[in-house]
């Protein structure tokens, strides 16, 4: 094969992997595993660069860790299920099915194109009726543990589609696909009590040393633990019944000007009803109600509430407080209700502001007096408590747990841990999901399908009704079943499906055994592959799934069937890919697939790339000057071993190395050193290719130095395989062509990753710059190691040096071992 030719070359080599199984992978006791793991794709399409980056650094650190004499398991699979194919089969006229099966079919080929190295024996796909079958198991196990339940809660439901939308998917209070005013509906909803492993979840992100910090804080800031009190605020109007609101400032009780509930606290329709507030106030809730918390909530979100004509009573002080509901209190969080304490809290202040309420300071700060009247802003800082009562003079620390027993002695409050965590709900009323596997009886109330029924599979036949799939709820030969407990015929199934986080929050574990027909794994394959050691996926991932995923790790804990209690040691959260200052999408037309670089350049020269342009973690910038660089790159690799290859073969040349083949030398196993530390340690990919580039610009400066005859084969030896070597995990596809023109008969993947020798990184001599008053005047070569005497005495030796210093007093004499001797003169030079 003469010249570079990455298309004809890379198909070559990915047959020869293929036909020699290369990439499976098996229990080895032997020799230490690795798990390397890529968050899967959901099948939406083409692949695009930004997928292609996570792959390929998944695969440089597998190929490396397998040349290293690991036991690396490598798998890859399919987020299958979920609404795109819904869409899709809406604008297509195609069934979900078969559309994410065609798909599959297309990035699987993309990516073997890309020559990943996964071991596609185990390939999971989650709409697979072999893998939801066990998602349905698992779901089980959580309602025989007492961790799903079902209960009432509203949702955004779309009257047009019949299904649930997310906050993110309602625009402007209308349905995102087909702007129907969205309304709030009370539904019987599935959930999983996630909050009853609030604390392990929070107390276990300190065993997660291997992940980034910034991910760990939203986690912790996701889980939102707080310690406080939660207050009891008797109703005016309502003698008997009561509002409760949690704080962390308690000592800030006797400021409460106000109180402000959520639009969808449960009391909001008694408070108001019958008054002249009503209608105005049940309007502001219809519209509160469908917007996403962000919109509510973000710090640039305009504060905005209503009064409903309704008093609280201070606990502390008898006061009477007016009542709110304001767009910015969410019933999910704490108990729906806030006191307001505007001096003490800025977005009270504001709050009061705009609506004339009252401010009351009750907190003083260590170095002055506040007044209510003159505050331009609010003191949220420390100091000592005043205008409250008996509490006056205390610091506020102090305060904070006064009042509390003061409050707990009076039974109107208790000390209250809380968590921002809510339980997750998993009810989604769509066709394109794992069924829940339910049956509901008249006579026997809730009954889980039995084990040996599972999967409760998807109907076959989609009928598209118009432009949506219908749900679960629209087929009769779905619904109707027989009741497993009583043999009635008159039971029906459930027909939600569920959350497709479920699916994802145990595919790891799938892969240690993906044909296991009795259980969803094998606890004895899981013990010994798991937890997966190097995770790999977008930041936008950093809380719910991996938050989930953590979740479901420790319920199998606890039920015995893993042995690890956290399942990813080691999380890497790779940047986007942009193009002209944008990520890369359809809808802005600047994405770049695998398959235009493959077309043009070939996989190899895309691998480099793209983890050449930036470190993984950060933000990458398409550039199509630097494909041309990488290009480039590959090619002159590539006539180095045309052009070498055979002195290397025929053994020409010296023995002994001399003063270039020891500088060469020391270049290789320089970049050997640098390589291994940077992909090991730090995932530097794009210094150790800057490294291996300057090796081989070292090899061409020897070469293009000696004639043939004059050249050191073994050096060059070490050099070009060491190249080649150094080269595979990045760019495989060139390595093998090139492992073969150096005469080995084996894959270079079956090779041993080289080891640098700290010997050969000794420098022997030295250049060392010589200055007269800060001028060079003369260039030396000393022994390394010389000390700055030494160098010194070395200096002042030189025939130019003491010309220069000829009827001069030499004021100081300094040295920069290994590098300068500087001599300050008397006189002009």
């Amino acid at each position: 094969m003469q010249g570079y030719n990455p298309q004809q070359l890379e198909a070559k080599w990915q047959k020869y992997w293929k036909d020699n199984d290369f990439d499976s992978v098996f229990k080895d006791n032997s020799r230490t595993k690795y798990y390397v793991l890529e968050m899967f794709p959901y099948p939406s399409g083409s692949l695009h660069m930004g997928h292609m980056r996570v792959y390929t650094i998944g695969d440089v650190l597998a190929r490396f860790l397998r040349m290293r004499g690991y036991n690396v398991l490598h798998p890859m699979g399919w987020d299958a299920f979920g609404l795109p194919a819904e869409n899709a089969a809406i604008e297509n006229g195609v069934s979900p099915r078969d559309w994410t099966f065609e798909n599959i079919k297309e990035i699987r080929q993309q990516q073997k194109s890309l020559g990943l190295s996964y071991d596609w024996n185990r390939e999971v796909t989650t709409c697979h009726p072999d893998y939801y079958r066990w998602t349905q198991w698992l779901f089980l196990l959580f309602y025989r543990r007492g961790l799903a339940y079902r209960r009432n809660a509203a949702i955004n439901w779309c009257p047009y589609c019949e299904t649930v939308l997310a906050n993110e998917q309602v625009e402007n209070g209308c349905c995102w696909r087909c702007e129907s005013e969205v309304v709030t509906k009370e539904l019987e909803q599935w959930f999983l009590r996630i909050t009853d492993y609030a604390e392990r979840l929070l107390q276990d992100l300190d065993l997660l040393e291997g992940w980034p910090e910034r991910v760990k804080i939203m986690q912790r800031n996701w889980i939102g633990k707080s310690y406080g009190t939660e207050i009891v605020f008797p109703l005016k109007e309502f003698p008997g019944s009561e509002l409760r609101a949690f704080t962390t400032r308690p000592d800030t009780l006797f400021g409460v000007t106000y109180m402000v509930i959520a639009p969808d606290h449960p009391m909001v329709n008694e408070l108001v009803k019958g008054t002249s507030y009503e209608k105005e106030v049940m309007d502001f809730v219809r519209r509160t109600v469908n917007e996403s918390e962000m919109s509510r909530t973000g710090e640039e979100v305009e504060k905005t509430g209503l009064f409903t004509g309704r008093h609280a009573i201070n606990p502390v002080n008898g006061e009477e407080v007016p009542v709110l509901v304001g767009n910015y209190v969410l019933m999910e969080y704490g108990t729906g209700a806030v006191m307001g304490v505007p001096a003490h809290d800025q977005r009270d202040f504001l709050f009061a502001q705009k609506y004339g309420l009252p401010v009351k300071v009750v907190i003083n700060p260590y170095d002055r007096d506040l007044s209510s009247d003159s505050l331009v802003e609010a003191h949220e800082g420390p100091g000592y408590m005043v205008n409250s009562a008996m509490f006056n003079g205390l610091d506020f620390e102090e305060g904070k747990n006064k009042i509390t027993e003061y409050l707990e002695q009076e039974g109107k409050g208790e000390a209250k841990t809380t968590y921002r965590l809510r339980d997750w709900l998993i009810s989604r009323q769509r066709y394109w999901g794992a069924p829940i596997p339910v049956i509901y009886c008249d006579s026997c109330g809730t009954v889980p399908v039995p084990e040996e029924e599972l999967p409760v599979t998807l109907p076959e036949n989609v009928e598209l009704a118009g432009d949506r799939v219908p749900a679960l709820s629209q087929y009769n030969s779905f619904v109707q079943a027989e009741c497993p407990a009583c043999g009635s015929k008159e039971a029906k199934r459930e027909t939600d499906t569920m959350d497709t986080f479920m699916c994802s929050s145990w595919y790891f574990l799938r892969y240690t055994s993906p044909d296991l027909e009795k259980a969803p794994f094998s606890s004895e394959d899981a013990d010994y592959w798991m937890p997966v050691d190097q995770y790999i996926g977008g930041i936008e991932h950093a809380v719910l799934h991996l938050l989930y995923a953590r979740f479901f790790t420790k319920v199998l804990y606890d039920a015995g069937m893993v042995n690890v209690v956290e399942p990813f040691s080691r999380l890497l959260a790779q940047g986007m890919v942009y193009k002209d200052g944008a990520k890369m999408s359809k809808s802005k037309g600047n994405v770049v697939t695998p398959n235009d670089i493959i077309n043009h350049y070939g996989a190899d020269t895309g691998r480099l790339f793209i983890l050449f342009a930036s470190p993984p973690e950060k933000d990458l910038e398409w550039s199509e000057q630097g494909v041309e660089g990488a290009h480039r790159f590959l090619k002159r690799v590539y006539r180095l071993l045309e052009e070498y290859a055979s002195v290397v073969r025929e053994g020409s040349g010296k023995k002994q190395p001399e003063r270039e083949e020891k500088e060469l030398r020391r270049s290789v196993h320089t970049a050997i050193k640098k390589v291994t530390g940077d992909i090991e340690e730090r995932f530097n990919f794009n210094t150790a290719i800057s490294a291996i580039m300057e090796m081989v610009n070292s090899i061409y400066e020897y070469v293009q130095e000696k004639e043939h005859g004059e050249i050191n084969s073994r050096v060059l030896q070490e050099a070009l395989e060491a190249t080649v070597l150094l080269l595979s995990p990045f760019s495989p596809h060139i390595a093998e062509e090139c492992w073969r023109m150096l005469g080995y008969d084996n894959s270079v993947l079956l090779s041993s990753w080289p080891e640098h020798d700290p010997a050969v990184l000794q420098v022997e001599e030295v250049e060392v710059v010589v200055q007269v008053n800060g001028k060079v005047r003369e260039k030396m070569m000393v022994p390394a190691g010389l000390s700055r005497e030494e160098m010194i005495d070395e200096a002042y030796q030189k025939e130019r040096i003491q010309q220069y210093l000829k009827d001069r007093e030499v004021i100081k004499a300094v040295a920069v071992p290994g590098k300068l001797v500087n001599l300050v003169v008397s006189g002009d030079n």
